[in-house]
């Protein structure tokens, strides 16, 4: 593990030597989910890239401080002025209090993070539970100047801030750029100028959740949050800040601005994106009826899937992309990940059934060499599981016999794959998860039934057959028929 980290920095953009501020020790702040509806596969994306980068720097030795924040109620999503809080307005129509509704979706979230085996941050905080340190965080850039009172609400002053500094350093965008794609918004007169952004909002009578300011009941834009969060638990310079590529702008931009106005420099050394899921090509969307939640991914219910696919098919999927690539999911896609991901369990566990020999005519210092190099290159997820497919060939091979392996190189082998393929991929193996001290009592239980079952099919009992398989399935296993046989996983 000692290969030299490289990771691309979106600010700058290119690839740099990853240096932290302080030796040892990482501080990264990700933004998580505004949580008013089911996780769905816009949520799993940047989960899974950056809970990979948690556990490559936790494996390289680092002490990392892994803040991802709950954006839950108060706002206006992305920095509409008029309008409805999503979660007050949900709150509303189901006749529940907003944190209810909050409470509520982001337990669903959770959930679903732990079935994609998504590890928990270190500090998880609430948007609602620091408003007092967004309030100062306005105050002081108020004091700096680069902002203004209008109506009861304070709105951060672009020009003021470009005079000084460049609004746009992030995503590449000039003010003309700006003025040109902004639309106009009702509610905008308060403005001095349209692409001028809300630091905190006056509270309309009908808004639910409000919080007394010094000018007046309202609540934080939508950018605070997280200038304010992050520098809380991570200090005013910390090291990484992540999050879809769909919040570069204005997300954080905005940021940018406001934490150097407030600061007099930016929070964050590396800014890092992850690009974003299509749907057979096309942006996934609401609107366009390919919008797909993780519970229809793994139910099966969603028009555009043929069956159910596990969390582990998901996480596998996303991991065969290089993070900063566009991802096209499709039934297809997922079909062929859940096969790539079988062949490599089977693969695991073909190695720890192999009986090593007196000596190896295998370099098993290949597999490691390359999965370092490979992460080490911007978290180069793709490079790593080819590598780890091409010693699964190899110890098919050495299983039967064409090839040898001596027992130093034995364990060695499985440490990479294990290393790899479960610490810093995160993945498991699905059949014999929650096995009791790792023993896997379930399988040969399962495959003694399967037998009987493909014996019944042979006699043409098919009473038989379909008990069998019912009864699996009752018992949270899934049969799955092939040509060739069948196959089956504990869902």
């Amino acid at each position: 593990m000692d290969s030299e980290l490289t990771l691309y920095n979106t600010l700058t953009r290119r690839k740099e030597r990853f240096e932290p501020l302080t030796p040892g020790r990482v501080g990264m702040y990700v933004c998580g989910p505004t949580v008013y509806g089911d996780p769905h596969l816009g949520h799993a994306r940047p989960s899974v890239t950056f809970d990979l980068l948690f556990r490559y720097l936790t494996a390289l030795g680092y002490k990392v401080r892994y803040v991802r924040n709950i954006t839950d109620v108060g706002h206006l999503e992305h920095d509409a002025d008029e309008g409805e809080d999503k979660i007050a307005k949900k709150a509303r129509l189901e006749q529940l209090e907003p944190m209810e509704v909050a409470h509520y979706y982001t337990e669903r979230y959770r959930r679903a993070m732990d079935s994609l085996n998504v590890k928990s941050p270190s500090i998880e905080p609430h948007a609602s539970g620091h408003i007092i340190e967004q309030i100062e965080f306005v105050k002081r850039i108020l004091d700096a100047g680069l902002a203004y009172e209008s109506n009861g609400s304070i709105y951060f002053d672009v020009d003021a801030y470009n005079r000084s500094h460049r609004y746009g350093i992030l995503s590449g965008r000039n003010l003309d750029d700006i003025l040109t794609d902004t639309r106009e918004l009702d509610g905008q007169s308060d403005k001095r100028k349209s692409y001028d952004f809300a630091l905190w909002k006056k509270a309309s009578p009908e808004h639910i959740m409000r919080w007394p300011s010094p000018w007046g009941d309202g609540f934080p834009g939508w950018h605070m949050e997280c200038s304010a969060m992050s520098t809380k638990y991570l200090g005013e310079r910390f090291d990484i800040h992540g999050g879809g590529m769909d919040l570069m702008f204005p997300h954080h931009e905005c940021e940018i601005a406001q934490s150097t106005a407030a600061l007099g420099h930016d929070s964050a050394k590396y800014w890092i994106h992850n690009n974003m899921i299509t749907i057979n090509g096309k942006k996934m969307g609401k609107s366009l009826g390919n919008f797909i939640t993780l519970e229809e991914v793994f139910t099966g219910s969603h028009k555009l899937l043929a069956q159910a696919y596990t969390p582990m098919t998901v996480r596998f999927f996303i991991l065969q992309a290089h993070y900063r690539s566009t991802l096209d999911f499709s039934n297809e896609a997922l079909q062929a990940a859940e096969k790539g991901l079988d062949r490599l369990m089977k693969g695991i566990e073909t190695l720890s059934k192999i009986k090593p020999s007196e000596q190896s005519d295998v370099d098993v210092s290949d597999l490691r060499r390359r999965c370092a190099e490979a992460m080490a290159d911007d978290l180069n997820s793709p490079m790593v599981i080819s590598a780890m497919f091409d010693w699964v060939r190899i110890v098919n091979q050495i299983a039967d016999g064409r090839q040898h392996i001596s027992a130093p190189d034995l364990d060695e082998l499985r440490s990479v794959f294990s290393l790899y393929a479960f610490d810093i991929l995160g993945l498991r193996d699905e059949k014999t998860a929650g096995m009791a001290a790792g023993k896997d009592y379930v399988t040969p239980l399962v495959e003694l039934l399967l037998d009987m079952r493909m014996q019944a099919k042979a006699a043409k009992d098919w009473a038989a057959s379909d008990k069998i398989r019912d009864s699996l399935a009752a018992a949270g296993i899934r049969v799955k028929d092939r040509k060739d046989g069948c196959d089956w996983e504990i869902e």
